[in-house]
């Protein structure tokens, strides 16, 4: 395949490694230098375009993609405001779009415990749940798309549960924020190079449930990416990682 990349920071540079080890060609990339000079004709000869660039520029970027015709992987979140009009356009004008929180394998996998675990603990009042998200201090959005995706899955089994609040902390010495009883709590912790951890937890006056996922390195997202792109080929629609590993 020849691939664009939109976005050649850390994501990018995974992305890139990965699928020039399988045999893909890296024919186009966007970094901070020219996204300026991106436009869908800069598309010509591109059999597909994975997204890693940043949540102001998402959006854009998708749409030079279907105006290219050229399907697109996007990584990048923070844009869900405007997916309504994005799923729109791609299924109206028959273009081909898979996205995802977070295009790692094994995370792929964590949804769907996180999905049984929910539904399991929906019988049990008793608990209240939380999730902690762990990442680096370059990342712009919070919370992560992770832990958005985990939290919608728990509020779609927990009744008790309509609607998750973020709770942004850089240090321990923060103040902690009132939570509401049907409000879900993320807790956003920025800390030096983590790649990403993510832990949903269940606790009780007498124990505690928890189910996590450590990413290690960015090489697991870079891979689920190259796969989507592979996947992709041929194919109309707007996809997610659940199309694409049968979970």
């Amino acid at each position: 395949m020849k691939i664009a990349l939109l976005g050649y920071g850390k994501m990018g540079k995974a992305v890139e490694k990965i699928a020039t080890a399988k045999g893909h060609e890296i024919v186009y990339k966007v970094s901070l230098e020219n996204t300026y000079d991106f436009m869908s004709v800069s598309l010509l000869n591109v059999d597909v375009a994975i997204d890693f660039s940043m949540p102001s520029a998402a959006v854009d970027n998708i749409l030079k993609c279907f105006e290219a015709k050229v399907p697109i992987v996007v990584g990048t979140t923070g844009w869900y405001d405007q997916f309504d009009l994005i799923k729109e356009k791609c299924l109206t004008e028959g273009q081909s779009m898979v996205y995802s929180s977070n295009f790692s394998i094994g995370v792929n996998i964590f949804f769907k415990l996180n999905k049984v675990l929910a539904k399991m603990m929906s019988e049990h009042d008793d608990y209240e749940v939380m999730i902690e998200e762990i990442h680096h201090t370059e990342k712009k959005d919070h919370p992560s798309g992770t832990a958005i995706t985990l939290a919608k899955q728990i509020i779609s089994e927990i009744k008790s549960k309509t609607d998750f609040k973020d709770r942004l902390i850089y240090n321990e010495n923060m103040p902690s924020q009132s939570i509401k009883p049907h409000e879900l709590l993320i807790e956003s912790k920025r800390i030096g190079d983590v790649t990403g951890d993510h832990t949903v937890i269940y606790e009780s006056l007498i124990d505690e449930i928890s189910i996590t996922h450590k990413a290690k390195s960015r090489y697991g997202f870079a891979k689920g990416a190259v796969l989507a792109a592979e996947w992709i080929q041929g194919k109309k629609g707007i996809y997610t990682m659940e199309d694409i590993l049968n979970l």
